[in-house]
């Protein structure tokens, strides 16, 4: 088995006079000008920069992205615009951006495409959700961050085939990535006799390489890695991971320069945070009230440039080490709690906002999955940092001032977003504290602390933070057990930046891969249904059907949402029906009712009418789509798509519901555009100029692979699509919005119908209306008022009837005749059967709490029904009392211990079990 030892030996570091050493502390090697005895990465150095800045000048964000960029420019790399924070914009198996390289990957890395230019320089915003529990303890940690970064991409001329990947030959490779990090540590004033390069080999996603760390003064500032491996059980080289890979193809060079760290380096600030949010933390610090004295100040900035020297990685790290800090800064630990906790949080909330505003910039809407949750969970998350800190100032405003920074252009939509989660967040607080407060109740009686699976439960279904419940949970005497990274734990159950794997396969996918590629005839003419083929091949279905393969198709494959064509195939002896089409890569299956024989000769004949309906409706999914982004904004983005033959549904990304104006709005742009009957062109350009004149809102409805994409424009509204489409929008005849539902947080639902079927849901509508008016024997238009009208006196009549109800229940208290009161401690309990339904039930024992008195009610009008009210402060468990009655009855039941309800479906045995209840009840109480 080979290992990696001589792929770090470069001819640079010999020119350069760079030598091969060991580290005396933790063991790594390392390359370095001078003879060295330590790595020099904490801890086995100390940082060296803190108050003593290790470049020529102290630079801010922007100007340390510029040099970065303009040096590579300098150097035959072209600068290319960076790419969304949500990287499921373009790719499916991740949901944020975490590194530069996601950009290209797998198109490009794979050499499925070629990149946007070669070699190319790039920073592009990041965000790391694992790091979220650390950020503002550790004062180098942050969730949002620009990874600098420059890329080359190069394939091997020795391989049988070079063409078949979309870059040849070789850009540039180790020693002249080496030696631009030199270089450019050199420009700004650094000495590279400071300089270590740690060999660290890097494994990831697969692949894996060489790779440098780049340590100057203590920090790491780059990483350099040589991507040029792929996992393969044959492979020569075992890497850390335990698996064994080999010698790719395509080979990359894959850097990562940390923006904020090189900032940071510049300025020499105790924490990373004063040298990138300088102004907005002077803003928090102010707002909160915190106004430190000269000597309170001394020990803030000692104790961080002790956390920094200490290597402290993680917030369980900066607790364990608080008292050694204290100590070294001559305070108690108390003190310095009380000194650094609200800077930490100031800290974050930066940060967070930051997050928040690239998250909202880039078009994430709040909701309860995927990107969209990991959005919501920082937006909370920083809610709670705000009112903990004592900051006054609306979140939206702080976000904005990122957003400001950032120069998004849609941040009114960012401020209205964030107002509207505050909102939401507020509502669900008070809906979760009751179940918070029940919660500590349970585990208060068991002596057992809340664990984390409590807490991520309690987070996830109603918001409520690890704090919350610890303050709650403390009234009450009970611990709760907060893990140190709870954020990263609750990120990473919702994905934390990763998409789950999806894929079919039809059982002769082998066989499949040997046929050629089916010529798609539906993009040449989509107006044509007839055709002509040859059968290429017949696979036998289990079912008793066939999938058939023809050397070209006009039967357009289920696919983007869109189901397929319908029709027949023809012989000169047999018609066979075509009931179903899929597309497996570029082979097109036919399943047909029989075998029209291999090698011959068909006609195909497409369902008309289901052609045109179909296209119809796909068209006017775009057109519907890129009217709501004119009247909701411009983050509106699709969620999901269906179309059919007489509707059509479209899922919207948006953090508010819609009222019935907004769809009046949306139905008449979208029948604006069709009356206008402008052309529906169809394009096939290089993806990478598409996206950079478009941007990835082109892949509303999916992304396509190839270097070529399929463009469909409808006047502005451009769109990846593989779906067939009307010529003109006026083909389309009318477009009628029957219905907005809200399927889940953050997400719309349109139904629409277009064309002939849209007439027909209109008749459906107005038939229904007719209807109603005859059943209510009034005219149309007097219906909705006559209806109102109606469920005003139903419902005033169904509250006569609930106060009859307590009325009565409230004279069965005052002493029913088969009611037995019983003594329990100095409480009077009534045990009474009462064949009512729950509603009376509830009413009742409500009734005889506020008298005092303990209810246990029973009900034999279905099966066996129990209802047990306790008054406050009576030590009597409703729920464990419930419990024992319904289990006399084969059922169960439970409840808090102030109001319970069960049940079983044994009947007969009812008056028994309210026979045993004055047993139970003494059995139970605590008196």
């Amino acid at each position: 088995m080979s290992d990696l030892d001589e792929a770090y030996r470069l001819e640079y570091f010999e020119e350069a006079g760079f030598s091969r050493q060991e580290c005396s502390s933790c063991g790594a090697r390392f390359w370095a000008r001078t003879q060295r005895e330590t790595c020099g990465e904490p801890p086995c150095e100390e940082y060296g920069f803190i108050d003593d800045p290790g470049f020529d000048e102290s630079y801010t964000l922007e100007e340390m992205r510029e040099v970065f960029l303009s040096f590579f420019e300098e150097r035959d790399h072209e600068r290319i615009e960076p790419y969304p924070v949500a990287a499921n914009r373009w790719r499916d198996d991740v949901l944020l951006t975490q590194a530069s390289v996601y950009d290209f990957q797998p198109l490009v890395t794979s050499g499925t495409t070629p990149p946007p230019a070669n070699p190319l320089c790039i920073s592009q915003p990041c965000i790391r959700m694992q790091d979220i529990d650390n950020v503002g303890k550790t004062g180098r940690h942050t969730m949002a961050f620009e990874m600098m970064a420059h890329h080359a991409f190069n394939a091997r001329e020795d391989i049988e085939d070079p063409e078949q990947y979309a870059y040849e030959g070789e850009v540039y490779w180790k020693d002249e990535t080496v030696q631009y990090c030199v270089e450019l540590f050199e420009e700004l004033g650094a000495d590279p006799a400071e300089l270590t390069l740690i060999e660290d080999p890097w494994v990831g996603g697969g692949n894996a390489g060489p790779a440098f760390e780049v340590i100057y003064k203590g920090a790491e500032l780059a990483t350099l890695v040589f991507m040029s491996l792929e996992q393969d059980p044959d492979g020569e080289y075992e890497m850390k991971d335990g698996n064994t890979y080999s010698e790719m193809d395509t080979y990359i060079v894959d850097t990562g320069y940390g923006l904020e760290r090189w900032t940071w380096m510049s300025q020499g600030t105790p924490t990373v945070y004063e040298a990138i949010y300088p102004e907005m933390i002077a803003f928090l610090k102010d707002n909160a009230g915190i106004d430190l004295t000269d000597e309170e100040a001394t020990i803030v900035h000692d104790a961080a440039k002790l956390a920094g020297h200490m290597d402290i990685d993680e917030a369980e790290d900066i607790e364990a080490a608080r008292d050694e800090i204290a100590a070294e800064v001559g305070v108690s630990v108390t003190e310095l709690r009380e000194l650094i906790e609200p800077l930490e949080e100031i800290y974050a909330i930066a940060d967070h906002c930051r997050t928040l505003a690239y998250m909202l910039g880039d078009g994430i809407v709040p909701s309860n999955v995927g990107t969209g949750y990991l959005a919501r969970m920082v937006l909370r998350r920083t809610k709670r940092l705000v009112d903990s800190v004592g900051v006054d100032a609306p979140l939206d405003e702080l976000v904005d001032m990122q957003a400001e920074r950032l120069d998004y252009e849609n941040r009114d939509t960012i401020r209205d977003i964030v107002r509207t989660e505050v909102e939401k967040y507020r509502e669900t607080l008070d809906r979760g504290g009751r179940r918070v407060r029940q919660l500590a109740d349970e585990y208060a009686e068991s002596g057992e602390p809340i664990p984390t699976e409590e807490l991520v439960e309690l987070y996830d279904s109603h918001g409520i933070q690890p704090d919350m419940v610890e303050e709650i949970a403390a009234e009450r005497g009970v611990a709760v057990d907060v893990p140190d990274d709870f954020y990263s734990v609750v990120a990473s159950r919702h994905g934390g930046g990763e998409a789950a794997e999806t894929g079919d396969e039809t059982p002769y996918a082998d066989r499949l891969t040997e046929l050629p590629d089916t010529d798609r005839l539906y993009y040449e003419d989509q107006q044509r249904t007839e055709f002509e083929a040859v059968v290429l091949e017949v696979f036998d279905r289990e079912d008793g059907d066939y999938d058939v393969v023809l050397d070209q198709t006009m039967f357009y494959p289920e696919g983007g949402g869109q189901p397929p064509d319908h029709g027949t195939l023809s012989t000169d002896d047999i018609t066979v029906e075509v009931t179903d089409v899929q597309r497996y890569d570029d082979v097109v299956v036919h399943t047909c009712d029989d075998d029209p024989g291999k090698g011959e000769f068909v006609r195909g004949q497409l369902d008309g009418n289901r052609r045109k309906r179909l296209m119809q409706h796909h068209t006017a999914t775009h057109i519907v789509i890129h009217s709501a982004r004119q009247v909701l904004g411009e983050h509106i983005r699709q969620a999901g798509a269906q179309k059919g033959t007489d509707s059509a549904r479209i899922d919207v990304r948006h953090y508010d519901s819609i009222d019935r104006e907004q769809v009046k709005q949306i139905e008449l742009l979208a029948n604006e555009l069709v009356q206008d009957n402008v052309p529906v062109n169809q394009q096939w350009p290089d993806r990478h100029e598409a996206e950079e004149e478009h941007g990835f809102d082109l892949y509303q409805g999916g992304i396509p692979a190839g270097e070529q994409i399929r463009l469909i424009q409808i006047a502005e509204d451009v769109q990846a699509c593989g779906g067939t489409h009307v010529a003109r929008t006026g083909d389309i005849g009318t477009i009628k919005l029957q219905n907005t539902e809200r399927i889940q947080d953050g997400v719309i639902r349109l139904t629409f119908s277009a064309g002939n079927a849209a007439i027909e849901a209109t008749h459906a509508t107005e038939d229904a209306l007719a209807e109603a008016a005859d059943v209510l024997d009034v005219a149309h238009e007097e219906v909705p008022e006559t209806a109102a009208r109606f469920f005003d006196e139903w419902k005033a009549r169904g509250k006569e009837i609930e106060d009859l109800k307590e009325q009565l229940a409230e004279a069965r208290a005052s002493g029913g005749a088969d009611a037995e009161e019983i003594d329990v401690g100095e409480t009077t309990a009534v045990v009474q059967r009462i064949d009512a339904d729950m509603e009376e039930l509830r009413a009742q024992a409500n009734a005889l709490v506020e008298q005092g008195q303990i209810a246990v009610l029973g009900s034999g009008r279905e099966g066996a029904q129990f209802v047990v009210a306790v008054p406050e402060g009576v030590g009597v468990d409703a729920g464990e009392v419930v419990g024992e009655l319904a289990g006399r009855v084969g059922g169960g039941g439970g409840g808090p211990p102030d109001f319970a309800q069960g049940g079983g479906p044994d009947g007969d045995r009812l008056d028994d079990a309210l026979a045993d209840a004055p047993e139970i009840l003494r059995s139970v109480a605590d008196v």
